[in-house]
């Protein structure tokens, strides 16, 4: 680490293949391919491994395995990461052979790699057998898998690992070393989708949580690179710097791990960046604000080009013990003098001499150094010539088509209204003229004339949409997705999330224990979603736009007013069907009416069946609770899904994700893919007093459950079952359909709560509350009031209710995801796919089936 500002000194392309070159000598050239050959990941050159690939459900998904061969590490490492496991880092090898029988370990690098070999082998045994490649016995250092596997992955799913590495508080890849195509790579693209929240405090005034991407807020930033060898350990020295005394941290990789002394055969080269970000508690911040770190593993004599890069973008100051040769090289360089030194021996107090980096890392933070976002480290790595994953045509041209959006947008609810017509008041009368109908038609009331009034009312209503053409904003959403190459869609769309959550407008966030401390003032029973903040705008209002003028057009066409051959919107489903199939969650249920846009949800299906053809055999999963109780967490973590969590309030509706059963397992698990609905904020805490949301929110429950083979409820605390949820058991009771179901109650405040305990269960068993006494009379069961327990299909003695741990170990934004709520997470999706393989849940559904099913309910 080095002190002041200073002068850029490596000018643009100047010595940059050079410096490339020298970095892999062309022995070196043939180690990347051995690695990814050892690894079974060679295949995966040409065309690279996709999100979709990794995400399928197989067998492995249903049995916590150990790797048996090295081809079992990338997997193994991908399962654990989905599931937000800390342990994916640690993943190794069980073997089968005896230990008699293994090679001898190698000798470490660690010191002076003094080389021993007997004199009297094969003189013409080679002398550097000592760093030879990993064999199938011998483990291989979590970052040289690390490396192969972001090599071999497409920019979507190096995404997603980065996302879920941040989650376990990993130290993140920032530069790529590939030896064999002479270029390194700055991950810019991959950290995209990481956003960091921290307690901000204000020179004045009172202090709150700010939340920003990872990439675009500003921070001092520090790097920490090895000269030669070195004793040392800076990965560990950096972890203590970064950790407060009482609770250590292993964001950075290092040798004390498990198979942290194995060399690195690629990862020599790879820079890592994490971040210290305070949390407002004395006890825990080490630094008062933001403060990034950088890592670069090897020394910087074989990587002088990611050193440049390191000058270029760190405010220097700290620490450098190496030998004094190298040192007075890089004095007249760095412009140092002994007063930027710190020697560190044997006899040094290790807790004081971390103490004493960090106060200069807190001096040099206060002072007016720089402060660099990741996306201004990406230009100085152009300009050292670095390639930068972003900067790909397809992903440029899809940054361009959002930016021509957003920069339009000013007031995000003006822009919903002025731009994005259809789903405002129109869609609200036309949904309540529907239910109107549909509520005479269940009614078996006679076609009289106040039948007749309704349908002509609903078809003006549809025509006044139909008379209308798409917002310019829209159009150009539409050709984003209409766009005839795949990879272009995935990143507009990507882009359309994050250029969407910048112009939105500041919203009020309060800190967790606040949220909290709401929860028993209200017996439990908060919406969220209403108290604190408002709906954003998101990539769904344009979907859902498509999806009144698809809605109007069809209604019209049905009643013989407009001739089909004069659509427009006909295709409307088939683009976005194409999203849902790369995993974007489309909206089925609309959180601002609280209704079913039935055409449109049935042209989606219509259009899925045609797609999947002979594949279309599908379970579906809902999950329904009260908004802050970690459903959509739940899901995500469960099958590696992108419901919307945390970021304020996200949208209201239920939107549907599919996820696809890998061919080889289809068979023995009876289904080709399962559909996962979460049902997002519609779901309320408490009655309302007029009572008329809550018939929506049971009716709604109805319908989820009703679509579905399996059912998880979320609970904050044992009491909490939402009425509405409860009243939709009461309903499906009488027609005989009830999905599989599980209660989950997710423990939000204890991080070291203990695993599943029967006494948990037992008060979901016990006498109903008020809540539940006023679903029953709502129900007109008077006097015959029933618990969960009386009801046929509930039996106390089935493993029907979880206790879920804490989600942070710790307290965030520093914490990790505990082990616990990992490991209780992968119990309870080995049990839902255990059941659904044992027919435990209702018969699956084609996709023909499905849609019938959403027309009746």
């Amino acid at each position: 680490m080095e002190a002041d500002d200073c002068e850029s000194r490596a000018g643009g392309d100047n010595g940059t293949n050079e410096a490339q070159d020298s970095d892999f000598p062309t022995a070196e050239r043939s180690r990347l391919q051995e690695m990814l050959s050892l690894l079974g990941l060679e295949t995966y050159q040409a065309q690279k491994l996709s999100l979709q690939d990794a995400l399928q459900i197989s067998s492995d998904s249903m049995r916590n395995w150990a790797p048996q061969a090295p081809k079992d590490l990338p997997w193994n490492f991908l399962r654990k990461l989905q599931a937000l496991n800390a342990e994916a880092r640690n993943t190794t090898m069980v073997l089968d052979v005896p230990l008699d029988a293994r090679p001898m370990e190698k000798e470490s690098q660690m010191e002076e790699e003094i080389i021993y070999w007997d004199a009297a082998d094969d003189i013409s045994a080679d002398i550097y057998s000592f760093s030879e490649l990993p064999t199938p016995d011998t483990p291989v250092n979590p970052l040289d898998l690390l490396c192969a596997l972001l090599l071999s992955s497409d920019g979507f799913l190096q995404q997603e690992i980065v996302l879920k590495m941040s989650l376990c508080q990993f130290a993140l890849p920032l530069v790529l070393p590939d030896s064999e195509n002479h270029y390194h790579t700055f991950l810019l693209w991959a950290l995209r989708a990481v956003v960091r929240t921290w307690w901000a405090q204000p020179p004045r005034g009172v202090g709150g949580l700010r939340e920003d991407s990872a990439v675009l807020s500003r921070a001092p930033t520090f790097a920490f690179v090895r000269m030669e060898v070195s004793s040392n350990s800076k990965s560990q020295l950096l972890n203590a710097v970064l950790s407060p005394s009482h609770r250590p941290r292993d964001c950075f990789w290092h040798r004390d791990l498990s198979v942290g002394t194995n060399p690195r055969e690629i990862a020599d080269g790879l820079v890592e960046v994490s971040w210290f970000l305070p949390s407002g508690r004395e006890d825990l911040d080490v630094f008062p604000e933001p403060v990034a770190f950088l890592n670069l593993r090897g020394d910087i004599g074989s990587h002088w080009l990611q050193f440049k890069l390191l000058t270029e973008i760190s405010p220097y100051r700290g620490k450098r013990n190496t030998n004094l040769r190298f040192l007075n090289k890089l004095i007249p360089v760095l412009k140092m003098d002994h007063s930027h030194v710190l020697v560190k021996v044997s006899s040094t107090d290790s807790a004081g001499f971390v103490r004493r980096v960090r106060s200069i890392v807190a001096h040099v933070a206060r002072s007016p150094c720089r402060r660099l976002s990741v996306e201004e480290m990406a230009h100085a790595a152009r300009k050292l010539g670095l390639r930068v994953d972003e900067d790909c045509d397809e992903c440029q041209r899809a940054k361009q088509r959002m930016e021509r959006i957003t920069r339009r947008i000013k007031d995000c609810d003006a822009y919903r209204r002025d731009e994005l017509w259809l789903q405002g008041d129109p869609w609200r009368k036309a949904a309540q003229v529907e239910k109107e109908l549909c509520q005479a038609q269940r009614a078996g009331d006679p076609p009289d004339k106040g039948r007749a009034e309704l349908g002509h009312r609903l078809l003006e209503l549809r025509a006044q949409q139909n008379r209308q053409d798409p917002a310019w904003g829209l159009q150009e959403f539409i050709a984003g997705i209409s766009s005839a190459s795949l990879a272009e869609k995935q990143y507009f769309l990507r882009w359309m999330e994050w250029g969407l959550a910048r112009v939105a407008q500041p919203r009020p966030r309060q800190p967790p224990e606040t949220i909290l401390s709401l929860r028993p003032k209200h017996c439990g029973m908060v919406d969220f979603g209403e108290l604190l903040w408002p709906e954003p705008l998101g990539v769904e209002h344009f979907l859902r736009e498509m999806g009144q003028f698809y809605e109007a057009e069809s209604c019209l066409v049905e009643a013989g007013k407009l001739p089909a051959c004069q659509r427009r919107f006909a295709h409307f489903p088939g683009l976005a069907l194409e999203l849902l199939l790369k995993g974007l969650p489309l909206e089925l249920i609309d959180g601002s009416t609280l209704s079913t846009p039935l055409r449109w949800v049935t042209g989606l299906l219509k259009e899925l069946h045609v797609r999947l053809e002979r594949r279309s055999r599908l379970v579906v999963l809902s999950a329904l609770g009260v908004p802050g109780t970690g459903k959509s967490t739940l899901l995500n973590t469960m099958f590696g899904l992108r419901f919307a969590t945390g970021r304020g309030c996200g949208p209201r509706g239920a939107f549907m994700q599919l996820v696809t059963v890998a061919e080889s397992f289809s068979q023995d698990l009876g289904c080709d893919h399962i559909l996962v609905i979460d049902s997002g904020g519609l779901i309320g805490g408490a009655l309302t007093a007029a009572g008329e949301r809550f018939e929506l929110e049971a009716s709604l429950a109805t319908l989820l459950m009703g679509l579905s083979n399996v059912t998880v409820v979320s609970l904050a605390e044992t009491r909490d079952i939402p009425p509405a949820v409860l009243h939709a058991f009461l309903r499906l009771e009488k027609t005989g359909h009830v999905p599989n179901y599980q209660f989950v109650y997710q423990n939000l405040q204890d991080a070291c709560a203990p695993g599943p305990r029967p006494r948990d269960r037992r008060p979901l068993l016990d006498p109903p509350g008020d809540v539940s006494r006023a679903s029953a009379q709502m129900e007109k069961q008077g006097d015959g009031i029933r618990t969960l327990a009386d009801l046929a299909f509930c039996d106390p003695e089935k493993q029907h209710v979880w206790h879920i741990p804490g989600l942070w170990h710790g307290v965030p934004p520093m914490a990790a995801v505990s082990l616990g709520y990992s490991e209780a997470i992968f119990e309870l999706k080995r049990c839902l796919l255990e059941n659904i393989r044992n027919g435990l849940s209702n018969q699956n559904k084609n996709i023909q089936q499905l849609i019938e099913l959403v027309r009746r309910l």
